[in-house]
Protein backbone atom coordinates (compact mmCIF):
# COMPACT_ATOMS: atom_id res chain seq x y z
CA UNK A 1 0.00 0.00 0.00
CA UNK A 2 1.59 3.29 -0.72
CA UNK A 3 1.48 6.37 1.48
CA UNK A 4 -1.15 9.01 0.72
CA UNK A 5 -0.30 12.08 -0.29
CA UNK A 6 -0.03 15.28 1.32
CA UNK A 7 -1.78 17.33 -1.56
CA UNK A 8 -4.73 14.39 -1.21
CA UNK A 9 -5.15 14.37 2.44
CA UNK A 10 -5.04 19.07 2.35
CA UNK A 11 -7.86 18.48 -0.10
CA UNK A 12 -9.73 16.31 2.83
CA UNK A 13 -8.69 18.85 5.93
CA UNK A 14 -9.42 21.80 7.95
CA UNK A 15 -8.08 24.19 9.79
CA UNK A 16 -8.05 23.84 13.43
CA UNK A 17 -5.25 26.55 14.48
CA UNK A 18 -3.82 29.07 12.27
CA UNK A 19 -0.42 30.44 12.39
CA UNK A 20 -1.45 33.30 14.56
CA UNK A 21 -3.23 30.97 17.25
CA UNK A 22 -0.08 28.89 17.15
CA UNK A 23 2.16 32.08 17.99
CA UNK A 24 -0.31 33.39 20.53
CA UNK A 25 -0.34 29.78 22.23
CA UNK A 26 3.37 29.63 22.20
CA UNK A 27 3.59 33.20 23.75
CA UNK A 28 1.20 32.12 26.66
CA UNK A 29 3.57 29.05 27.22
CA UNK A 30 6.56 30.93 27.26
CA UNK A 31 5.54 33.30 29.64
CA UNK A 32 4.48 30.38 32.10
CA UNK A 33 7.82 29.01 31.34
CA UNK A 34 8.98 32.16 32.54
CA UNK A 35 7.24 31.69 36.06
CA UNK A 36 8.43 28.61 36.27
CA UNK A 37 11.77 28.65 36.20
CA UNK A 38 12.08 32.20 37.59
CA UNK A 39 14.09 30.95 40.56
CA UNK A 40 16.42 28.61 38.44
CA UNK A 41 19.39 28.72 40.30
CA UNK A 42 21.17 27.27 37.48
CA UNK A 43 19.88 26.88 33.55
CA UNK A 44 17.30 24.22 33.32
CA UNK A 45 18.10 21.67 30.40
CA UNK A 46 15.58 22.17 27.33
CA UNK A 47 15.34 18.28 26.14
CA UNK A 48 13.20 18.79 22.49
CA UNK A 49 11.37 15.48 21.63
CA UNK A 50 12.80 14.99 17.68
CA UNK A 51 11.28 15.19 14.69
CA UNK A 52 8.11 16.38 15.74
CA UNK A 53 8.65 18.96 18.93
CA UNK A 54 11.21 21.01 16.60
CA UNK A 55 8.95 23.73 15.48
CA UNK A 56 7.32 24.24 18.38
CA UNK A 57 10.73 24.14 20.07
CA UNK A 58 12.17 26.38 18.32
CA UNK A 59 9.41 28.97 18.92
CA UNK A 60 9.31 28.47 22.71
CA UNK A 61 13.22 28.72 23.10
CA UNK A 62 13.35 32.08 21.62
CA UNK A 63 10.27 33.51 22.03
CA UNK A 64 10.73 32.55 26.29
CA UNK A 65 14.14 34.44 26.57
CA UNK A 66 15.56 32.06 29.45
CA UNK A 67 18.97 30.73 29.85
CA UNK A 68 18.61 27.17 28.71
CA UNK A 69 21.22 24.44 28.17
CA UNK A 70 19.49 22.57 25.26
CA UNK A 71 19.78 18.87 23.85
CA UNK A 72 17.07 16.78 22.25
CA UNK A 73 16.34 13.34 22.34
CA UNK A 74 14.63 11.20 19.47
CA UNK A 75 12.57 8.60 20.67
CA UNK A 76 9.24 7.49 18.81
CA UNK A 77 6.32 4.91 18.45
CA UNK A 78 5.12 5.73 15.24
CA UNK A 79 8.11 5.83 12.79
CA UNK A 80 5.89 6.94 9.86
CA UNK A 81 2.48 4.58 10.80
CA UNK A 82 -1.18 6.00 12.33
CA UNK A 83 -0.74 3.61 15.36
CA UNK A 84 2.31 3.25 17.92
CA UNK A 85 4.19 0.34 18.59
CA UNK A 86 7.30 0.10 21.51
CA UNK A 87 9.16 2.77 22.48
CA UNK A 88 12.54 3.05 19.91
CA UNK A 89 15.42 4.95 21.11
CA UNK A 90 17.14 6.59 18.22
CA UNK A 91 19.01 9.33 20.06
CA UNK A 92 19.18 10.08 23.90
CA UNK A 93 20.53 13.11 25.38
CA UNK A 94 24.14 13.60 25.50
CA UNK A 95 24.15 15.46 28.73
CA UNK A 96 23.65 14.45 32.08
CA UNK A 97 20.45 14.89 33.51
CA UNK A 98 21.56 13.87 37.27
CA UNK A 99 20.58 16.63 39.54
CA UNK A 100 18.80 18.90 36.88
CA UNK A 101 14.99 20.16 36.14
CA UNK A 102 14.41 18.89 32.62
CA UNK A 103 12.02 20.73 30.72
CA UNK A 104 10.92 18.11 27.88
CA UNK A 105 9.34 20.12 24.78
CA UNK A 106 7.15 17.71 22.14
CA UNK A 107 4.66 18.18 19.50
CA UNK A 108 1.84 16.52 21.13
CA UNK A 109 -0.07 14.59 23.90
CA UNK A 110 -2.09 11.91 22.29
CA UNK A 111 -2.66 9.27 24.13
CA UNK A 112 0.89 9.95 26.29
CA UNK A 113 2.66 6.69 26.07
CA UNK A 114 5.73 8.17 24.00
CA UNK A 115 5.65 11.14 26.87
CA UNK A 116 5.46 8.52 29.95
CA UNK A 117 8.40 6.54 28.99
CA UNK A 118 10.53 9.95 28.00
CA UNK A 119 9.50 11.24 31.57
CA UNK A 120 10.37 7.79 33.13
CA UNK A 121 13.81 7.83 31.70
CA UNK A 122 14.92 11.57 32.45
CA UNK A 123 13.58 10.36 36.20
CA UNK A 124 15.52 7.32 36.03
CA UNK A 125 18.38 9.45 34.74
CA UNK A 126 18.03 11.46 38.22
CA UNK A 127 16.87 14.23 37.06
CA UNK A 128 14.90 16.25 40.26
CA UNK A 129 12.43 17.61 37.84
CA UNK A 130 10.87 17.03 34.93
CA UNK A 131 8.14 19.16 33.03
CA UNK A 132 6.46 18.24 30.15
CA UNK A 133 5.68 21.44 27.44
CA UNK A 134 3.37 20.44 24.39
CA UNK A 135 2.18 22.42 21.56
CA UNK A 136 -1.14 20.21 21.32
CA UNK A 137 -3.23 18.21 23.74
CA UNK A 138 -5.61 15.56 21.83
CA UNK A 139 -8.94 15.78 23.75
CA UNK A 140 -10.23 12.11 24.33
CA UNK A 141 -10.40 9.77 27.07
CA UNK A 142 -7.90 7.05 26.28
CA UNK A 143 -4.37 8.63 28.23
CA UNK A 144 -2.04 5.83 29.27
CA UNK A 145 -1.71 5.96 33.14
CA UNK A 146 1.02 8.94 34.50
CA UNK A 147 0.41 10.91 31.04
CA UNK A 148 0.51 14.42 31.72
CA UNK A 149 1.64 17.87 30.06
CA UNK A 150 2.60 20.62 32.50
CA UNK A 151 2.40 23.39 29.57
CA UNK A 152 -0.24 23.02 26.98
CA UNK A 153 -0.58 25.30 23.56
CA UNK A 154 -3.89 24.42 22.50
CA UNK A 155 -6.18 21.49 22.31
CA UNK A 156 -7.22 19.37 19.25
CA UNK A 157 -10.23 17.28 18.78
CA UNK A 158 -9.96 13.60 18.63
CA UNK A 159 -9.33 13.81 14.84
CA UNK A 160 -5.58 12.37 12.58
CA UNK A 161 -3.81 16.04 13.29
CA UNK A 162 -0.97 17.11 11.39
CA UNK A 163 1.17 20.10 10.28
CA UNK A 164 3.07 22.61 12.41
CA UNK A 165 5.88 19.69 13.80
CA UNK A 166 2.90 16.66 13.32
CA UNK A 167 3.29 14.42 10.49
CA UNK A 168 1.01 13.46 7.71
CA UNK A 169 2.94 10.30 6.51
CA UNK A 170 6.42 11.97 7.23
CA UNK A 171 4.98 14.70 5.37
CA UNK A 172 3.36 17.97 6.52
CA UNK A 173 5.74 18.58 9.28
CA UNK A 174 6.53 22.07 8.14
CA UNK A 175 2.93 23.22 7.46
CA UNK A 176 2.13 26.56 9.22
CA UNK A 177 -0.96 26.03 10.42
CA UNK A 178 -2.57 22.56 12.20
CA UNK A 179 -4.68 20.38 10.05
CA UNK A 180 -7.57 17.44 10.90
CA UNK A 181 -7.57 14.91 8.28
CA UNK A 182 -11.15 14.13 7.38
CA UNK A 183 -11.14 11.23 4.71
CA UNK A 184 -13.58 10.93 2.49
CA UNK A 185 -15.64 7.56 2.59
Amino acid sequence: MSRPLLADALRESSILHDRAAIDAAIRRVAAELRAAYATAAEPPLFLTVMNGGMLFATGLALEAGIDFEFDYLHATRYRGKTTGETLVWLHRPQVSLKGRRVLVVDDILDEGNTLVGITQWCQDQGATEVRVAVLCRKVHDRCAPGARADHIGLEVPDFYVYGYGMDFFEQGRNLPAIYAWEPKA
